[in-house]
């Protein structure tokens, strides 16, 4: 029994110092300090600025070959939505594509000859929408928002009403903000790249330097060795993440209907799979451009793969199997239902386990091949 408990002594004093070695080799390096805090801050506030699908401007031009009162009308509805701003006024069909290939325009709005006595005679009266597709998301949205205020003055004008009423609501994000959806999101992919990117270049770092090897032919346990070199990328990820977390709450508003403490455990198995995958990927390698140009390789196709963006269900169903060897995966749905849905921590713990068992897989393939790498 006395052998039992000093080797448990013996074991968390080789963790403590291990783990206190990396935390000091980690942030001795003062530009580190602000790699660490500058990035979460400029893309906190670039997601939550720049990467905005809400149109708030909608510019157009508009080609009226109708000349009326009733299509000078229709214009003047547009006109008077604080949403629309008109940029040009055009005159005949080859200036259509000025305005769209120079970006002046996201709409152009082509009103035909006959478009009065169409409507007169009750007949339908087509008119032309011309929207920019380089931009597929806001392309589609001007579109859509366009028919609508078109679809009602006309029933206006008619002096018909609408047989069907429309009472739309949207859960979770009642406004459909841009930045609530990307908020919890980038929260993930930031910490997930950093965690992955410092645990492989950890070890790196010290096998460029000569000292990796004596490292593990001291009599600590792989498990210690194992526990030190993630505890560093461990901690700047949950620095990373709280970073990310204040800004898009206390700046932006993002509610946050959840718990701390589920946050916190999500995190903490999400980071603990993410510190494996960098300890494998580094366990590849033999020098830090390696580790760059490998971990480059698979954080943008895990991004992708993610859900960050497109729905996974959107996805063919060879890739959504794919999605099963993601971590961000299950970070980023578990995160998104205890913002939103204020789910607890057993509501998402499915998430855990494919994340639980990347870590397992993860670590003692590391484990070994740094043995395996040194003999």
């Amino acid at each position: 029994m006395m052998e039992e408990g000093y080797s448990l002594k013996v074991f968390f004093r080789q963790v403590w110092y291990m783990c206190w070695k990396e935390t000091l080799a980690t942030f001795k390096d003062p530009r580190f300090r602000w790699i660490l805090i500058v990035p979460a801050l400029l893309m906190g506030f670039l997601f939550g600025y720049a990467a905005n699908f809400n149109l708030e401007n909608v510019t157009y031009a508009v080609l009226d070959k109708s000349h009326t009162k009733a299509s000078a009308d229709l214009v003047a509805h547009l006109d008077g939505t604080r949403f629309y701003h008109r940029v040009a006024t055009l005159t005949s069909d080859d200036q259509i594509a000025g305005p769209i290939d120079s970006e002046k325009a996201m709409v152009v709005l082509v009103i035909p000859h006959d478009f009065v006595d169409r409507l007169e005679n009750r007949q339908n009266s087509p008119v032309q929408l011309i929207t920019d597709g380089r931009y597929t998301t806001t392309s589609s949205l001007a579109l859509a928002y366009t028919s609508r205020i078109i679809t009602e003055w006309a029933l206006q004008e008619s002096g018909m009403e609408s047989p069907m009423t429309l009472q739309v609501r949207t859960w979770f994000n009642p406004n459909q903000l841009t930045r609530w959806f990307f908020s919890p999101g980038i929260l993930g992919i930031m910490s997930f790249i950093q965690v992955v990117l410092l645990a492989g270049l950890s070890v790196a770092r010290e096998r460029e330097e000569g000292t990796f090897e004596q490292l593990l032919v001291t009599p600590s346990l792989p498990v210690v060795i194992l526990i030190g070199k993630a505890f560093a990328p461990i901690l700047v990820g949950f620095i990373e993440a709280a970073i990310l977390f204040l800004v898009g709450v206390l700046w932006f508003d993002v509610p946050f209907y959840g718990s701390l403490f589920a946050l916190f455990m999500t995190l903490l198995v999400f980071f603990i799979s993410s510190a494996g995958i960098g300890l494998g990927i580094s366990a590849l390698c033999q020098n830090m451009q390696q580790v760059q140009v490998y971990s480059s390789l698979y954080l943008v196709p895990n991004g992708v793969l993610s859900g960050l963006i497109t729905p996974i269900r959107n996805m063919p169903l060879p890739l959504q199997w794919l999605t099963y060897i993601n971590p961000l995966r299950f970070a980023l749905d578990a995160l998104r239902r205890i913002y939103f849905q204020g789910a607890t921590l057993t509501q998402v713990s499915y998430n855990f386990g494919p994340m639980v068992i990347i870590s397992l897989v993860t670590l003692s393939l590391a484990g070994y091949l740094f043995r395996h790498s040194l003999n």
